[in-house]
């Protein structure tokens, strides 16, 4: 029988580990880090992770040609199993943690290792961020132009990730949630809140 009972009066006190995904310019990281806020939670981005790693600034630009610098395969196996032990930290130290992780999660294998780590233990729900290919040139034209962004995302990247991507399909067994990040962010975090707080069905 599941134990979860979330309930939005009393807040977020059981384990959960909420992944935010998508591909470059769908929002994720706009929507993640408002949700991770408005609940007090910690809140891990794959791009700052990465930056971590390589010991830059989160904000330095490293314009890097598909698949290079710190964008190997290598590298982002580096920063996808940081993003883990990042988790694993949160709740080994708090077993009723809530935790939030913001990144590509491009292939079914790497959602498929999310559910083997942690699906046992938590509830694991997804939450797939898309908008339209019109608004992810949009954003991208924006944030070339923000010394602040943190993400290094291109028109390029995003179409070599476009190839990539491999969407949720049903035999993946996931618990998760599709959402155009064009609709407004209040509105995007009632869905959410709707998801994460839902009394899970029982299991057996």
């Amino acid at each position: 029988m599941s134990t979860y009972k979330h309930d939005p009066e009393e807040g977020l006190s059981q384990p959960v580990l909420l992944v935010f995904f998508g591909m470059i310019a769908a929002g994720k990281s706009y929507l993640a880090s408002a949700w991770a806020k408005q609940h007090g939670v910690v809140y891990y981005n794959s791009d700052r992770v990465r930056k971590e790693l390589a010991g830059l600034k989160a904000t330095s630009g490293q314009k890097e040609e598909v698949d290079a610098g710190i964008y190997t395969p290598e590298f982002s196996r580096r920063t996808y199993d940081a993003l883990i032990e990042h988790a694993e930290e949160n709740f080994r130290k708090n077993p009723q943690a809530v935790v939030v992780l913001d990144g590509s999660y491009q292939s079914a294998a790497e959602r498929a290792l999310l559910q083997k780590l942690f699906a046992v233990r938590v509830r694991l729900l997804f939450v797939y961020c898309y908008c339209a290919e019109s608004v992810v040139k949009e954003r991208l034209e924006i944030r070339a132009g923000d010394p602040d962004a943190v993400s290094d995302g291109t028109w390029e990247i995003y179409l070599s990730q476009k190839k990539r991507f491999q969407p949720i399909e049903e035999d993946e067994g996931l618990d998760f949630l599709e959402l155009d990040t064009e609709a407004p962010l209040e509105q995007l975090l009632k869905k959410v809140n709707s998801k994460v707080f839902q009394h899970p069905p029982p299991t057996t």
